[in-house]
């Protein structure tokens, strides 16, 4: 098995370039684009269709007037275009209620674009640590041979959280799976998630994206409940259309 990390934007947008065909890609936005991903499929959300940019989200709403539109820019729900957005980009928003056999339209600062960057690979799974034991699962099942794994980052920067969902996965599966040529960035990944696992909440106070959430009386709480283990069983996968939907077996 040929194992990867990738850590911040600047490492995924050289995606383009590269050769995917055999390749499955795994995308982390744990605070909090994939988690809020596996929160909607698991409350029912029929797909998820990730855009890069607001013009996009807006243009398939014109065309698709029954989609949700979901996403958010600076952390908060955005507005654009004369239109409000259905749901911003907090897991505790996407509830049974709202997307239950609902397609959403979803743009966010740095998320929607790593999975985005991985559009030549053979497989794309959007993960967190909601559905982290699934998405490994999954892998192995599979028998994948080659793994990148995304961390989609914050700003241009590695986000501390995408990090250490990166380095769990690795531990899963690398040992999983056995002898590799794996790259020094997944020793780098496994050590900070070795350093911080028995106290994932305390680690948070080194992260940028979870400092900002936790300032936000709105938003504080979405911090724990990503950071929670194993809550959504399932795979969410990107398919031929672009479109994000739990995986088959």
């Amino acid at each position: 098995m040929n194992l990867e990390v990738l850590f911040t934007p600047a490492d995924f947008a050289a995606l383009a370039s590269r050769d995917l065909s055999g390749t499955a890609c795994v995308v982390f936005d744990v605070l909090r684009a994939t988690s809020t991903i596996a929160t909607a499929l698991h409350n029912g959300a029929k797909a998820i269709i990730p855009v890069a940019e607001i013009s996009e989200a807006l243009e398939l709403k014109k065309s698709r007037p029954e989609v949700l539109l979901g996403g958010e820019r600076n952390g908060v729900r955005i507005s654009a275009g004369g239109i409000d957005f259905d749901l911003g980009n907090s897991p505790r928003e996407y509830t049974p209620t709202k997307v239950r056999g609902k397609t959403v339209v979803s743009t966010t600062t740095n998320g929607t674009r790593a999975l985005r960057a991985c559009a030549g690979a053979r497989i794309i799974l959007a993960a967190s640590f909601l559905n982290l034991g699934a998405t490994a699962e999954f892998l192995r099942r599979n028998k994948i041979g080659n793994i990148i794994i995304v961390c989609a980052g914050t700003g241009e920067n590695a986000a501390l959280e995408d990090t250490l969902a990166a380095g769990a996965l690795c531990e899963v599966v690398s040992g999983g799976f056995g002898g590799g040529a794996n790259a020094a960035s997944v020793e780098a990944a496994r050590h900070a998630y070795a350093q911080a696992k028995s106290n994932l909440s305390g680690a948070m106070r080194d992260s940028e994206n979870a400092r900002r959430l936790l300032a936000n009386p709105d938003l504080r709480d979405d911090v724990a409940l990503c950071l929670q283990r194993d809550t959504c069983w399932l795979v969410a996968r990107m398919e031929a259309d672009g479109a994000l939907r739990i995986a088959t077996p």
